[in-house]
């Protein structure tokens, strides 16, 4: 008899199947989910459901926010804001810790003639985002977005939290965002 027989005869179909169940299992847990380059999606802290673009050639997530403000709490750095939207109900002022300052590169169109600042600075905060049924921590970096139509855009280190892929002909696929907030 070989020493490499150490599962009996009967057991073997078993350990087959067991195998066959958790390859197939993580091969699964990998697909990503198809989300449409526009989605609605809930700011759970903030109980708001706005529509996002999905961006996989912006690297960070922006939200459109005015009246930013950098601050000292308590030895540690703060942002104060209020959203960037046209809803009066909307325009608490919100506070919460600075997770990191981003350099985002402008663009050509963005700068006047002569001006050679050639990154902007933008305060990062970190914030809770539902897609669908997935709920995911996000650095989201804030600016005025009253430009552009979508009030917050979910680049592509955000979109790697969420395991996602980008269909451009589908628009609103996840559905109605519905995440239950950890407690």
């Amino acid at each position: 008899m070989s020493n490499l027989a150490f599962l009996p005869f009967k057991q073997v179909p078993a350990a087959v199947a067991l195998c066959t169940a958790l390859f197939a299992s993580g091969a699964m847990a990998s697909e990503p989910q198809i989300y449409g380059l526009h989605e609605k999606v809930s700011l759970q802290e903030l109980d708001l459901e706005l529509p996002a673009k999905l961006d996989t050639g912006a690297e960070t997530a922006s939200l459109s926010a005015k009246n930013i403000e950098v601050f000292k709490r308590d030895g540690g750095e703060w942002v104060r804001f209020q959203l960037g939207l046209e809803d009066a109900p909307h325009a608490q002022v919100i506070e919460k810790p600075l997770a990191r300052m981003s350099y985002i590169k402008r663009r050509a169109d963005d700068r006047q003639p002569g001006d050679k600042q050639l990154y902007t600075e933008r305060p990062v905060v970190e914030m809770d985002i539902c897609v669908g049924d997935e709920l995911k921590n996000i650095e989201v970096n804030l600016t005025d977005r009253s430009a552009f139509e979508y009030p917050l855009l979910i680049g592509s280190t955000a979109l790697k939290e969420f395991n996602a892929a980008v269909s451009p002909g589908v628009r609103y696929s996840a559905g109605q965002p519905s995440c239950v907030q950890a407690s």
